[in-house]
């Protein structure tokens, strides 16, 4: 159960980034963005979102982390007492690399297993957990943490398993999460920034935007959330020169609060609903 101090940092933490994204959205990134109030349409649900995730999910998911601790002691690949005492720093030749060296290495594969399971979402019974994403018309940095707890503990999970079961350093492993999560919030902002020449290198608020668009070229495309490489190389990269993602959501009905959001995958999938086919 979570105590006071931990939601009055929450709430601090949320004051803190509101101002960092007003900076970014309201004066750094005038002009060519696109206009729409600071409290817009959905900003309550996202607030909610904020709360509900990382006082309630984040715990849960880290509780989910003990499958693979247990697994590691059950092959006899790391000694209960390791966990135990808190001295497990990974195992095997992956975990003697320098740290720098696996820092590199997990960021990159991280962000392929991220490219991976996001098009996993964009598919079939997956897709109403991922539509709750999707389903901002007004998308702004707020709107980045509008993720269904099925589709946030699957990420999570689906990143961070493969490379603690590698043997890779946990508190290397860890410490990108918080890096990947800004990042994350950082390029759902307002703002239509491509940074020139590196649109290629590193994903930008306008590549992931386009990936938000509700235009019918822009459908599944940009699914990284870090490097445009997997994209470019999987033929999935989208972000047209001269042209900015104007038209965000999704083409299925979306209950507008935070309690119908959680419940409609559910719904959705009693009723056979399914994405609406691009072809």
């Amino acid at each position: 159960m979570n105590d006071p101090k931990t939601f009055i940092s929450v709430t601090i933490s949320f004051a803190i980034l509101s101002a960092i994204f007003f900076v970014i959205e309201r004066i750094a990134g005038r002009g060519r963005n696109r206009v729409q109030p600071v409290i817009r349409r959905g900003w309550f649900t996202d607030v909610v979102y904020w709360f509900v995730t990382i006082l309630l999910t984040k715990p849960f998911v880290r509780l989910l982390f003990i499958v693979p601790a247990a697994i590691l002691v059950i092959a006899k690949v790391v000694p209960a007492e390791t966990f135990k005492n808190g001295l497990y720093a990974g195992f095997g030749p992956l975990s003697r690399q320098p740290l720098w060296l696996q820092s590199i290495q997990i960021y990159l594969l991280v962000d392929f297993i991220g490219y991976w399971t996001h098009r996993l979402f964009h598919r079939g019974k997956w897709w109403p957990f991922h539509a709750v994403h999707h389903s901002s018309e007004d998308l702004d940095w707020l709107g980045s943490l509008r993720v269904h707890p099925v589709n946030d503990m699957v990420n999570k999970l689906a990143q961070a398993v493969p490379v603690l079961m590698m043997g890779y350093n946990p508190a290397v492993t860890l410490s990108t999460a918080p890096v990947l999560t800004f990042y994350a919030i950082f390029i759902h902002a307002n703002v239509n920034w491509d940074f020139g020449p590196l649109r290629y290198v590193i994903a930008t608020p306008v590549f992931h935007r386009w990936h938000h668009s509700r235009e019918r070229e822009a459908w599944d495309k940009n699914f990284a959330g870090l490097l445009p490489l997997w994209d470019l190389i999987f033929g999935t990269f989208y972000m047209p020169r001269g042209r900015y993602p104007e038209n965000f959501g999704i083409c299925e009905p979306m209950p507008k609060g935070y309690l119908g959001q959680l419940w409609e995958p559910f719904a959705w999938l009693m009723r056979r609903g399914k994405k609406v086919d691009p072809t």
